[in-house]
């Protein structure tokens, strides 16, 4: 009786994993992958300096499907705080505190204090027109970190 039980649990493994392995004609191997373009020759990169608070990681300017984003890489760190946004800021070395409004183009709120992530850019934002890219305290006026864009 056992060995009638086993014969049976092994014939419907095998025809399990026979049928898993099969693959039917309409299957493809093929993958579309989106086409995304770096910006190049350093403009539109940059890696994060020390503001108020101590922020690393490098960003840069990512266009996919026609549509441009800021992209965080794995390293990047900044320390937690209240209301943190992305901005964009026309000079490459904003100050530490007190920013105007004039100076600076909100993007979103930090998604994270740490590790990759991506902000989408306004269709209308002109980026010849900003310098770097900050992490900024909105309730202190506070620049935790930013990023000069065009360096490396």
């Amino acid at each position: 009786m056992k060995f009638k039980h086993l014969a049976i649990l092994s014939i419907v493994a095998v025809i399990t994993i026979g049928c898993a392995n099969e693959r039917t004609s309409n299957q493809t191997d093929t993958q579309t992958t989106p086409k995304t373009t770096v910006a190049s020759s350093g403009a539109g990169v940059g890696a994060f300096k020390a503001g108020e608070q101590p922020t690393q990681g490098k960003v840069k300017v990512v266009t996919e499907k026609g549509k441009r984003y800021l992209e965080f890489d794995q390293n990047f760190k900044t320390n937690q705080g209240p209301d943190l946004y992305v901005i964009l800021y026309r000079s490459d070395a904003p100050p530490q505190s007190g920013i105007k409004e004039k100076d600076y183009l909100s993007i979103a709120r930090l998604q994270k204090p740490s590790g990759t992530q991506r902000y989408a850019l306004p269709a209308k934002v002109k980026l010849g027109e900003f310098k770097s890219v900050a992490i900024w305290c909105r309730k202190f006026n506070a620049t935790f970190g930013y990023a000069p864009l065009g360096s490396s």
